[in-house]
Formats: structure tokens, C-alpha cells, sequence
């Protein structure tokens, strides 16, 4: 018996690895439909919060988490719904809204969930960050690396979702699986002869699957239709030269004068719900952030060493020169690390190309050599604001999450936003937040404002001039251009005129413009990522905006 078992085990065994499917046959480009437009888009709900049978469910069209937890205590809100998951939220003064945050991946998704009738707390996570696809079409592209280290990479089709950027591609038999680094959404395939069945994954949860056959054609990615709105400001030129594609990629442009929108519009299918990739741009929100911790005499001054707040394991790489490294260093870019983030002449160790690959961010940026006295030369690098987060999040008592929706984004009512984490799962100060263009506005209408929004003072005027102020130019980048608390400075000439703006920049052309001069705030944003029209901004706002300003 025992014999006969054996043989059996082996015949299944030959006969499985002789029908499994050669990954190399699949090395190629593959289509399928999605089929359902807000498949994506989850409604969260939190169930008898308080009592013992209190729930964490999530669902579409059908139930994909059921999660029960303890919410006896109520004040900070820690659910771990799933492996890599979690919903982390703070319970409102009045108790009829959640302000809350579902961690993904690297991604933070900002949720505000309000209060039925029946006692129950409802909100709604966009995975992909847009409302619903426009186009249903989903690609893989199977390929083959170096040494047949094989990669998946899926696409969808509505390129104003921004991933994906995948990882950890497995291979045993018949079965695939990778996984996007960013959303931290899960792929699980099956190959067959002549398709693959491909699963979208929230943790162990079946979100949508797809049945993808190898594709004959090219791949028809965006091409949507301007969505233009009526403006004050007819800016005729610049709207032709960006359906023409002479300003590619353009996705929106917003103009307020005197605190009312004067222009709003939006192109390439994106529209004012979207949360925009402000890659660096965010940085100026980072700013905000110290500023507000300054104001709630949260640390002493700017003057602090940062090695004041650092963990005790950090301390030991402190030396003559890193010691001086202090707040208003982070600030301005001029800490004095190898940070540099523009170098072609040379590796610099702390650059954000370099510190992100390793486990410890914060260890690799400290190991780095001191190139600079600290607070003599800036030169831009994405080290110094991811170690302000360090700090921030130190000096605060709550998640820093939480505190910079309690005090920034409640204030301005942004509540559509996700902000990039690190790798412990903290808000990232060196970039990469989602805001929606007219957020991004509101954001710059508050600095133009000296600090204050709708009347209400969110950021001390003191804080708000000594951001802005010239402090340094930036040796590292091309134009030199001045620098402030993580703020840009830029002079721009306009029919004999001067014209000075204080920016926030993101690459790929996200810009806040904030010209106090003509009370203007000007928002652009843009996909042009890797054509080297990152700048492409500027040209807009100095050729087609403000002379109509």
C-alpha cells in the first residue's frame, strides 16, 4: 500500500511538472477588461464602535473584510485589518466623525468616515485614487531581466492612476504573484495555455479578476477628453498649445486672485476630485508642518540640534560637524550631508536614490560624510526633510498623521489626500503626498494669507515670513534659484517687469505659485516625468498666466 502510494505521488508529480507552463512562453504584453468602473472605490464602515462586537468591514459590490476588534478605547483608533493593513483614526469632539488614515502599502489614504443613523461610521477609500476608471482596459507586460529573473508590470489603462511599481515576482508551477510597492495591492496568476488569470488582491481578499490574453495591438493608454470649465480668465492660447500637445502632459491649471478662482481647468481626463502626485511639492507642506510644532512650542527653537530628538541608536554617529546640524539646517537644505539629489558628477551616499534602497533611512543618512559646514551651502537633497519627519514625529504625542490632519488639512477642509510613508510606516516629509489641484490652491492661498484661512489662523505670520524668506541659493540645481523653509524662490520678467514668486516644486512639473506682489496663487500640474520637461511650468506662468494677471 505504502508502495502504491508512492507511485502515485510520483505520476502526479511528473505529470504536473511536464503540463506546467513555461514562464518563457509569457514573456510578453497581455490585455484584459476590468469590466466595472468602481470596482476600486471601497466603502469602509465601523460597526458598534465602543461595544465588544465592533466591526471593520470593507466592501465593493461584495463583502472583501469583515473584521472584528476591540474598541474599548476610543481616543486613537488602531485597527489591524489585515497582513500589512491597518486603519489608524481618531474619533471627532462631538463623536460624529472618524478623521482616520487606512495604511497600504507606502501610502497613507486619508478617510473621513461620518456617522449613519444606525450608530455605524461610513466613508469611502479610492485605491486608485480616481473616482472611477475611464478606460477598463488592464495590461501586464511579463519580461525577462538579466539571467531569467523574470518582472511583471501591470498597467492600467487610466493613466491617471499613477502606480504601479511592483516587487517580489514568484514563480511555483503554474502560479504567479507580485506585488505593487506603492498601494501594497497583490497579484495572483494562473497560467494557462495561451492566457493568464490574474487576481487583484486587498491582503488575502479577492478585489476583481481579470482574464488577460496576449495582446496584437499597440496599447491604447489615456487620450481622454479635456474637461474644460467656464473661467473668468480666457486663456485661449495656453488651452490650444496643450490640446496640440505643445505643452504635453498638462493636467490642470487654477488661478485665485484676491481669494476667489479666477481659472480652474483640467485636462487629460483629470478632474478637481482627483489627488494629484505632488511629488516634492509636498515638502512646502512639510514646512507647514514644523511650523505649526513651532507654534505649539512643541520643540524650543530652529536652532535645536536635530540630535536632541533622534533615538538613542543614532546618537553614536554623532560628531563635531553632524552635532551642528540643527532644525533650521533640515529647513534649508543646508545640512551639510552628502544628500545631494542632483549630482552626475558623483554618488552622493545620502541621496534619496541611495537611502531608500536600505533598511534604515535614518542610519544610512547619518553614516553619510559632511561635505559642508552645517548652515553655509545649500544644495537641495530629500535627506534633510525625511529627517525633519523623524524629528516632528518625536516632538509630537500623537501619530504625526493624525496631527497634521488635526491642525492642517481639518483647518484648510482638505479631507481627499494621501500622504507617502517611510519604511516604519511614518508620514514621509521628503515628498510624494496627493492632493487635489484645488487643495494644492488652498495651500498657497494660506501662505499668500500670511497664515490664515478663512479668517481662522492655522499658521503664525512669524512662521509664514520666516518661510519665505531668501536664505540660500541652491548649488546643485541648474538656475541656483533662492531658497527658503522648503519653498522656492523665483523671479520671473513680464512686460518689463519683475516679477517675484515663491514656489513649491515637484518633478514632473507639480507647482504651487505664490506671487504676493499680484495677491495670486497658480496651480499646475503635469505628468512629464522622464522627458525633461519638468520645468515646463514655468513657461506657462511666465508666457501665458501672468500677463493676464
Amino acid at each position: 500500500m505504502r508502495i502504491k502510494n508512492i507511485l502515485v505521488r510520483l505520476f502526479l508529480f511528473y505529470s504536473f511538472s511536464t503540463y506546467a507552463q513555461n514562464i518563457a512562453e509569457y514573456t510578453n504584453g497581455w490585455v484584459g477588461k476590468i469590466e466595472n468602473t468602481k470596482v476600486f472605490n471601497l466603502q469602509i464602515e465601523i460597526e458598534n464602535l465602543g461595544l465588544e462586537n465592533a466591526k471593520f468591514k470593507i466592501s465593493n459590490n461584495q463583502n472583501i473584510i469583515d473584521y472584528p476588534f476591540d474598541s474599548k478605547s476610543t481616543s486613537i483608533l488602531e485597527i489591524p485589518f489585515a497582513d500589512n493593513y491597518s486603519f489608524k483614526g481618531q474619533l471627532s469632539e462631538n463623536d460624529k466623525e472618524i478623521n482616520g488614515f487606512v495604511k497600504s502599502g507606502m501610502l497613507l489614504y486619508h478617510l473621513k468616515l461620518t456617522q449613519s443613523e444606525n450608530n455605524t461610521f461610513i466613508g469611502t477609500w479610492n485605491l486608485l485614487m480616481v473616482d472611477e476608471l475611464k478606460s477598463l482596459n488592464f495590461y501586464l507586460s511579463v519580461e525577462n531581466g538579466d539571467e531569467n529573473e523574470y518582472q511583471a508590470y501591470p498597467i492600467f489603462s487610466d493613466n491617471r492612476f499613477t502606480g504601479t511599481w511592483c516587487d517580489n515576482f514568484q514563480k511555483e508551477n503554474d502560479l504567479i504573484s507580485f506585488t505593487d510597492f506603492k498601494t501594497g495591492l497583490q497579484f495572483r496568476g494562473k497560467l494557462v495555455p495561451n492566457r493568464i488569470q490574474l487576481g487583484i488582491y486587498l491582503g488575502k481578499n479577492l478585489l476583481k479578476e481579470v482574464t488577460l490574453k496576449k495582446s496584437t495591438t499597440d496599447w491604447d493608454i489615456g487620450g481622454f477628453q479635456n474637461e474644460n470649465k467656464a473661467s473668468i480668465l480666457q486663456l485661449a492660447k495656453m488651452e490650444s498649445l496643450i490640446s496640440k500637445d505643445s505643452l504635453p502632459n498638462t493636467h490642470s491649471v487654477l488661478i485665485s486672485k484676491k481669494g476667489k478662482v479666477v481659472y480652474e481647468n483640467y485636462f487629460d481626463g483629470y478632474n478637481a476630485s482627483i489627488p494629484h502626485d505632488m511629488r516634492s511639492a509636498s515638502k512646502s507642506i512639510s514646512s507647514a508642518i514644523v511650523g505649526i510644532a513651532s507654534d505649539k512650542s512643541l520643540f524650543t527653537n530652529v536652532d535645536q540640534s536635530i540630535f536632541d530628538f533622534l533615538p538613542n541608536k543614532y546618537q553614536m554617529l554623532k560628531d563635531s560637524l553632524k552635532s551642528k546640524i540643527v532644525i533650521h539646517s533640515l529647513l534649508t537644505m543646508s545640512s551639510g550631508l552628502d544628500a545631494d539629489d542632483y549630482t552626475r558628477e558623483r554618488k552622493s551616499s545620502a541621496s534619496e536614490n541611495n537611502y531608500q534602497p536600505t533598511r534604515d533611512w535614518t542610519e544610512t543618512i547619518l553614516k553619510a560624510n559632511m561635505i559642508n559646514e552645517p548652515n553655509t551651502e545649500a544644495n537641495y537633497g530629500s535627506a534633510n526633510p525625511f529627517l525633519l519627519g523623524v524629528v516632528m514625529d518625536s516632538v509630537v504625542s500623537e501619530p504625526l498623521e493624525i496631527f497634521m490632519d488635526k491642525y492642517l488639512f481639518q483647518k484648510l477642509e482638505i479631507t481627499n489626500y494621501i500622504i507617502q510613508t517611510d519604511l516604519k510606516g511614518r508620514p514621509y516629509f521628503g515628498g510624494g503626498m496627493y492632493l487635489t489641484p484645488k487643495d494644492m490652491l488652498k495651500f498657497g492661498e494660506l501662505y499668500l494669507n500670511k497664515g490664515k484661512w478663512n479668517s481662522e489662523r492655522v499658521l503664525s505670520k512669524k512662521w509664514v515670513e520666516n518661510s519665505t524668506k531668501h536664505y540660500r541659493n541652491l548649488e546643485n540645481v541648474p538656475d541656483k534659484n533662492g531658497y527658503g523653509y522648503l519653498w522656492w524662490h523665483n523671479t520671473y520678467q513680464v512686460n518689463g517687469k519683475s516679477i517675484k514668486s515663491i514656489e513649491a516644486r515637484g518633478v514632473g512639473g507639480q507647482y504651487i505659485f505664490v506671487i504676493p506682489s499680484l495677491k495670486a496663487v497658480v496651480v499646475i500640474t503635469s505628468g512629464n516625468y522622464r522627458n525633461g520637461k519638468t520645468q515646463q511650468p514655468e513657461k506657462i506662468f511666465e508666457e501665458n498666466i501672468l500677463p493676464f494677471l
